[in-house]
């Protein structure tokens, strides 16, 4: 079962509004989503694996890649999106057949005539010009459905930038561009629709929310949430900082606000109002940690991805970057909360055990120290048998990978399956170490692609094709291998609950990707917008005569402009849009003052002013979504929630001005352990 899923009915059509399309068609209708949403997501596994070179056979390039993405996107968001609030929810409307197949095939014309467009470039046919104009509308709309209207209206503002250019004020003015020129440089090459952003959506988004749909189907969310409470439920506030800790966890996994609020948020909110926290606060606790798994790595947001492509550093190296500054984000929320608690004099919910300081210090001491063994044992093994047998390490350690799941599931299966939720009305904390056993086997894929990103330094799109089909054989085989260690053998029912579960959660991860390829393909009009027109080289001068040469102004105004932009357009458009825009304008000016920003540090400062829109009212949706379940006003929550998120709002002018909280020239231990 999904975390989100066990929802009430109200919760569920908000999240699936806003991340996976408020339509749930039955019959033909609800057959063909699914269908196509399973079919986007083998093509995304094909493409990222390393079997069609292997084969010689379906091997696409990044261009056909990108139109197959896009018009997969078109056409499921013209069906799983309803075209307004009073639209059908249980059926497809003709009209909205219609246009999810001209959307597919204009958004696929690329693809579809990938050598005839080859042969004439820059020389767009009435077919082209007409395919083009038909698509970007169609894409405007589908944004308007899929992301929201601000989104979709600033969109439109760089295409009337694009054609009014001679009639605007010197400082933004430029010679204007024809239809042919505009088509031909948004839909049929690479440089605007087709580009970078819709790029890094297939290359790598996709497959890493495809990971976390899966690991979310298989019971990892749930996992966490339960060791959360387990380590952290008896402690004074212990339903905050349970959501504080779980929504770490739930970031490794998930890249979306709305989804980790709803996920931890219909247990911790409730019990957080009960606790004494009130239900405004418990709602601002619970966003403040949800928006940051974001910044979390491995898997962040979606926006990071983007940063491969724009800061032009491998994927790993962004990791190790934002690690600290999430870190400390989440320690500072984790004292907020308990600070909160002493001030409102909570007292712990539930008890543990009875025992004493020292039998409670030999417990951490031994579960650090047993942590970093373990950690540490694998890592040599793997090495040591790399280092022994050299071709034959693969095959050695994917057996001794394969006996390491099958006795953590034994022992698991020593203990009762976790609860799939917590009792809100009585919660009963259960015992840490039991808990934690119940599902050690999660940590495996989770580890591969750590492993594969950190120490094989594989690509993103490699190292979580290797996690998704580690996750893939863990939900087909967890239950049969359960009932089998329990005695009950191995049904054909356990099998077929593994079959329907990654059905499911291949499903799954297509619905959240839809939105997020609409948005990054109408970031692509916005990133076309300003090439054509020449834009960015305008906003040097732009930004200096704003902010006189100040560092510190230069900040403050992309600080602002984020949070604006924010209110309506989502974390990866807004961060595409101040990346291209702002990002070389103030390094360009920073140098200009003497100073030397990291272009990395810069990009993080935008993308985490970017993630600051999701709490900040009126226009957050997390907060929304966090309102909903506390029952309580959601603007207030917002203005909670951004009190508590100032902490994250200091963190990049911090790292701006000392990039050694990034990791940048830190060399050895001795100076990681200082920073």
């Amino acid at each position: 079962m999904s975390d989100i899923e066990k929802a009430s009915p109200d919760l569920q059509a908000f999240v699936a509004e806003v991340d996976t399309g408020g339509r749930n068609a039955k019959g033909v209708g609800g057959l063909v989503i699914a269908l196509g949403a399973l079919g986007w997501a083998l093509f995304q596994l094909w493409y990222a694996s390393p079997v069609p070179f292997a084969l010689g056979f379906g091997i696409f390039n990044d261009t056909e890649a990108r139109a197959i993405h896009l018009g997969m996107a078109m056409f499921l968001a013209f069906l799983a999106f309803p075209y307004g609030r009073h639209s059908p929810r249980q059926r497809i409307p003709v009209a909205d057949w219609v246009l999810a197949l001209v959307a597919g095939f204009a958004g696929a014309y690329l693809m579809l005539f990938y050598r005839e467009l080859a042969t004439r470039p820059g020389q767009p046919v009435m077919m082209d010009v007409v395919t083009a104009c038909v698509g970007i509308v169609l894409l405007l709309e589908t944004t308007r459905r899929a992301v929201g209207l601000p989104m979709t209206i600033l969109g439109l503002v760089f295409l009337a930038y694009v054609f009014l250019g001679p009639y605007l004020p010197d400082v933004i003015a430029h010679k204007g561009a024809s239809l042919h020129r505009m088509v031909s440089h948004m839909w049929l090459t690479t440089e605007g629709v087709y580009g970078v952003a819709l790029g890094v959506s297939v290359a790598f988004i996709f497959i890493f929310v495809l990971f976390g749909a899966l690991l979310d189907r298989a019971g990892g969310g749930n996992y966490m949430m339960q060791v959360s409470f387990a380590l952290l439920g008896h402690m004074r506030g212990g339903p905050a900082k349970v959501a504080v800790v779980s929504s770490a966890l739930n970031g490794l996994i998930s890249g979306s606000s709305v989804s980790n609020v709803v996920t931890g948020g219909i247990f911790t909110i409730p019990l957080m109002k009960k606790a004494g926290y009130g239900g405004i606060k418990a709602g601002a606790i619970e966003t403040a940690s949800s928006i940051n798994g974001q910044i979390m790595p491995p898997v962040m947001g979606a926006a990071a991805f983007l940063m491969v492509e724009y800061v032009g550093i491998p994927y790993v190296e962004i990791i190790k970057h934002a690690l600290l500054p999430a870190v400390i984000s989440y320690v500072a929320l984790f004292y907020i909360v308990h600070l909160e608690a002493l001030k409102l004099g909570i007292r712990p919910m539930a008890q543990a055990a009875v025992r004493t300081a020292r039998e409670r210090w030999i417990a951490r001491a031994l579960g650090v120290s047993g942590t970093f063994i373990v950690i540490g044992a694998v890592y040599w093994i793997a090495i040591g048998t790399r280092t022994l047998l050299g071709g034959a390490a693969p095959y050695v350690l994917m057996a001794l990978l394969f006996g390491a799941y099958v006795w953590l599931v034994r022992v698991a299966a020593r203990s009762p399956d976790l609860p799939q939720d917590i009792d809100i009305n009585n919660p009963v904390l259960p015992p840490a170490w039991p808990t934690v056993r119940a599902g050690l086997f999660y940590l495996i894929p989770i580890g591969v692609l750590i492993w594969c990103l950190g120490v094989d330094e594989l690509s993103p799109a490699l190292s979580a094709f290797w996690a998704t089909i580690t996750m893939v054989a863990l939900m087909l085989t967890q239950r049969p291998l359960l009932s089998f260690f329990r005695g009950h053998g191995m049904p054909g029912s356990a099998w077929a609950e593994g079959v329907s579960e990654v059905y499911k959660g291949f499903v799954d991860g297509s619905r959240n990707m839809i939105g997020i390829g609409i948005a990054t393909a109408t970031a692509g009009i916005v990133v076309g917008g300003i090439t054509l027109t020449g834009l960015g080289f305008r906003m040097t001068d732009f930004v200096e005569l704003v902010s006189q040469g100040n560092v510190i102004l230069m900040l403050l105004f992309t600080a602002f402009v984020c949070l604006v932009l924010g209110l309506g357009v989502p974390t990866t458009a807004n961060y595409v849009l101040m990346a291209s825009l702002m990002a070389p304008v103030i390094v360009e000016l920073g140098a200009q003052s003497g100073l030397v920003i990291p272009l990395i540090a810069v990009h993080l400062f935008v993308f985490y002013y970017g993630i600051m829109a999701d709490i900040t009212p009126p226009a957050g949706l997390a907060t929304f979504a966090a309102a909903a379940i506390s029952k309580e006003d959601p603007i207030k929550t917002g203005v909670q929630g951004s009190l508590y998120a100032l902490r994250t709002v200091v963190l990049p002018f911090v790292f701006i001005f000392n990039p050694a909280l990034l990791m940048i020239d830190v060399h050895g231990w001795w100076e990681v352990l200082l920073v």
